[in-house]
């Protein structure tokens, strides 16, 4: 495993616990440490079952020697299954790890003698951090939250549905990516591309299955490039020409506090209920805040320019470092690359459908069917291009306010989704 400044030496096999010393001793001395005595005197648990297989295991040390103990709820029990009375307050106990079978021990964390305080590597180790620490995407969001404006999405609450009736073509490429034996974290990764999202195909994926990250990242951003080329066919094909005219009502004025609210409601809301998404939907929220307290303006400039143009230039620069060839150049990768078409057209389908639906339920205010292919999260692309269809059947038909709200709309759905696949599938 690679070890950075401030993180603890770890052992990352489960071996006996001699083994395990050993295996600490010989990493130890290899960074120029040789301050670690393997203790001679310690010995494996010989009465583990499956019951108390993963109860917590500590090295006890004491002026008599070290020995290992299992904590069994208040009580400290060694190797041969003795109770060993524990002081807390003049004892020391550092902390293991013991297997899920309950058979081995081996050390979880060393002393603080393992400390380490250098790291070996140029600027590609130190770029690649941000990918591997899960820096870069929601840095993004920082400036996406703080290029949005979420008014229309105020101003119309039912084109939230949009956005969510996008987010079948992430599902929908998820049960064809398991059908495909796929696994299921890897089935995840691929089918949120269908969320046209960058940031977020990157973040799920180094979550669930980074071997998968280049391509994925590629499928990603090459159909976000692709927007005006494969949404209008689609767009064409689900709607007539009488519901491509259609002309909708203008929005009412969304006030400043209320898109203040909003955006401490969402950021509140996800935490408790989808916290794993929480670091891109609350860095979205912080910077679309900034920008309407309007008090910020210096920070808010940084956001949309300097900041997310120096991080998407690193974000793009490690993902690149991902794609060695034993990796990238394999057959899987250009499935990948195909499902991910798949995700991003049955995503647009999905959106004009549910607005033709929509207008059974609104037939005095009925919604134009092709705002409904903004619901994916390509912002503000999907929304521009909705604007241009319609614009060629009515060049007086303005679209483009109308179809930010299922745009934005699509941008917090693509993040809940992921949420929801790290939570559920996540080890």
């Amino acid at each position: 495993m690679q070890v950075y400044p401030g993180k603890q030496l770890t052992v990352s096999q489960i071996k006996t616990v001699r083994e395990s010393q050993e295996r600490a001793k010989a990493d130890a001395a290899a960074l120029g440490d040789d301050s670690l005595v393997v203790d001679p005197n310690l010995k494996d648990f010989s009465n583990v079952s499956e019951d108390n297989g993963n109860d917590p295991v500590f090295l006890l040390t004491r002026e008599a020697g070290t020995i290992v103990v299992r904590q069994q709820g208040m009580d400290y029990f060694d190797t041969s299954g003795s109770r060993i009375p524990v002081d807390l307050k003049t004892d020391r106990l550092e902390p293991l790890v013991v297997s899920a079978a309950g058979k081995y021990v081996a050390v979880g964390q060393q002393t603080r003698e393992f400390m380490i305080t250098s790291i070996h590597g140029g600027l590609y180790d130190w770029i690649g951090l941000g990918i591997k620490a899960e820096i870069f995407p929601p840095i993004i969001f920082l400036g996406v939250g703080a290029l949005t404006d979420f008014g229309p999405l105020l101003a119309a609450p039912r084109t939230l549905l949009l956005g969510a009736a996008a987010q079948v073509g992430v599902a929908a490429t998820f049960f064809m990516a398991l059908f495909m034996r796929f696994s299921p974290e890897e089935a995840a990764s691929i089918g949120i591309i269908g969320g046209a999202d960058g940031p977020t195909s990157i973040f799920l994926t180094m979550k669930l299955a980074p071997h998968l990250l280049g391509a994925v990242a590629v499928a990603a951003y090459t159909y976000m490039a692709l927007v005006p080329l494969i949404q209008p066919p689609i767009m064409a094909l689900l709607t007539t020409k009488k519901e491509r005219v259609i002309r909708m009502k203008s929005l009412r004025q969304v006030s400043k506090g209320e898109k203040l609210f909003f955006a401490v409601l969402v950021t509140i809301v996800t935490i408790l209920l989808i916290p794993d998404a929480a670091p891109l939907i609350g860095m979205l929220m912080l910077g679309n805040f900034m920008r309407e307290c309007k008090v910020t303006e210096r920070l808010v400039q940084a956001s949309q320019n300097e900041i997310i143009n120096i991080v998407t230039i690193f974000l793009g620069t490690s993902v690149g470092l991902t794609m060695q060839g034993d990796r990238f150049l394999q057959p899987e990768t250009l499935l990948i690359i195909l499902l991910g078409i798949v995700a991003f057209g049955v995503a647009t389908a999905g959106g004009v459908i549910a607005a033709k639906l929509m207008n059974l339920i609104w037939r005095k205010n009925p919604v134009n069917p092709l705002i409904g292919s903004a619901g994916v999260s390509a912002v503000p692309m999907a929304a521009r291009v909705s604007h241009n269809v319609g614009q060629k059947y009515d060049p007086s038909n303005y679209l483009l306010m109308h179809a930010m709200g299922p745009n934005v709309a699509g941008v917090i759905g693509t993040a809940v989704i992921a949420g929801y696949y790290i939570a559920t599938l996540a080890r």
